[in-house]
Formats: structure tokens, sequence, C-alpha cells
């Protein structure tokens, strides 16, 4: 059993997820790659297995339960946070994980392979490229950790929508005035995230499409 089997256990479990060993297991793979590479690669600042667990597994675990259903896109997925985590642990979801950094996507890819992981395709493109938007189509959901502005993750994500996609972004404090700022096109649903170990204020801020309702 791996070393930290048990304690991903319990923060899935506090978390209202219900997963099974096997997502569990691999889960601690993909940490335990990240930890491999990061070595070589500088793929995240956080160098120490424990504290990934809480700062990347647990953290992006703590939005599944919310996530709606669909096709999803990962939006400056760095090492594959959130999108990994929920390809992972959601084998049925249809998931790509985007970022135009070489390395880290190069580190995903990899991942992938050794895993023939069937759900999750890496792509190295920046998130405003034609081609890009062209190829990948359409998601139902749209997820980011990385971008600082929220209104900014909207207008990168609007060439990805479909009249019904929804906006799912992680933030630390609630993003009050871009939220006011974006009240004439998104309907929005802000929920409080409890991330075990974890002293920092999460949310998770939904946004659906206006024009749809």
């Amino acid at each position: 059993m791996h070393l930290f089997f048990q304690e991903l256990k319990r923060g899935s479990e506090k978390l209202g997820l219900q997963l099974t060993d096997d997502a569990l297991n691999l889960l601690l793979k993909y940490q335990d790659a990240l930890v491999l590479w990061n070595k070589a690669y500088n793929l995240t600042a956080i160098r120490d297995p424990k504290e990934m667990l809480v700062k990347h597994l647990l953290d992006s675990l703590s939005i599944v339960k919310d996530l709606p259903h669909g096709r999803l896109l990962d939006i400056g997925t760095g090492g594959g946070m959130p999108g990994m985590i929920i390809a992972l642990c959601q084998p049925d979801r249809e998931c790509v994980l985007l970022d135009s950094n070489g390395k880290k996507i190069r580190f995903l890819k990899q991942f992938i392979a050794d895993l023939k992981l069937k759900n999750v395709i890496a792509v190295q493109t920046r998130v405003e490229d034609v081609d890009a938007i062209n190829e990948l189509g359409h998601f139902d959901v749209i997820t980011s950790r990385a971008f600082a502005s929220l209104t900014d993750f909207v207008e990168a994500s609007m060439p990805y929508m479909h009249q019904k996609s929804q906006i799912c972004a992680m933030k630390g404090l609630i993003p009050c005035e871009e939220i006011e700022s974006l009240k004439t096109r998104f309907e929005s649903q802000v929920i409080e995230l409890k991330v075990p170990r974890l002293d920092e204020q999460r949310h998770l801020i939904i946004l659906k499409n206006l024009l749809d309702q």
C-alpha cells in the first residue's frame, strides 16, 4: 500500500467523495510521477510530497462533486491540476488538458501513455490559437486553477463554449468585483470549498451563460 493511501482516502471522504481504491492508487501514481519529473523539469514550486497531497491532489479534488457533467477543457493545466485529477477520478468523462508550456505537456503526455489512459489528452498550444480552437471544438465544462483574472479566463474560454457550457474557476478569495462585471452575461454561483489540512480560503465560481435562461 502507498505511504499516503489512507491519508488520501480520508481526505477525499471529507470532501464528500467515495473514490475506488483503483482511483486513489491512480492519483498517487500521478503524484509520484509529478515528484519524479519535478526534480528535473521544475513542474511545480511544491516539492514536498505531503504538501503536494494537500495543495495539489486534495485541492483539485475539492471541486469534483460540484462539477457539471460533460466534456471538459482545463485551460492552463500546468502539471495537470485540476484536469488530470478529474480525469483519473472520472474515467467516463472526456478531458482535454491545455497549456503552452512544452515540458509540462511532455510530462502529461508521458503519464497518459504510461498508464494507457483513454479519456484524457494533453495539448500544447496557446489558448487563443485559432487552429486549436477549430480542432478542439466546444466543451460542456471549462476549468482553470491558473488564471489570475476571472474576466481574462472568461474571455479565453469563450471560443470553446457552446450555449450551455459552464465555466468553473478555482479561486482563493471571492473575486466580487469581477463577478459583478460579468453579471450581464453570466449567472454566477459561488461555492465555498473546505480542503482538508489547508488553512486557506478556496472557492469554486460557476458561471452559466444568461442566454441559456
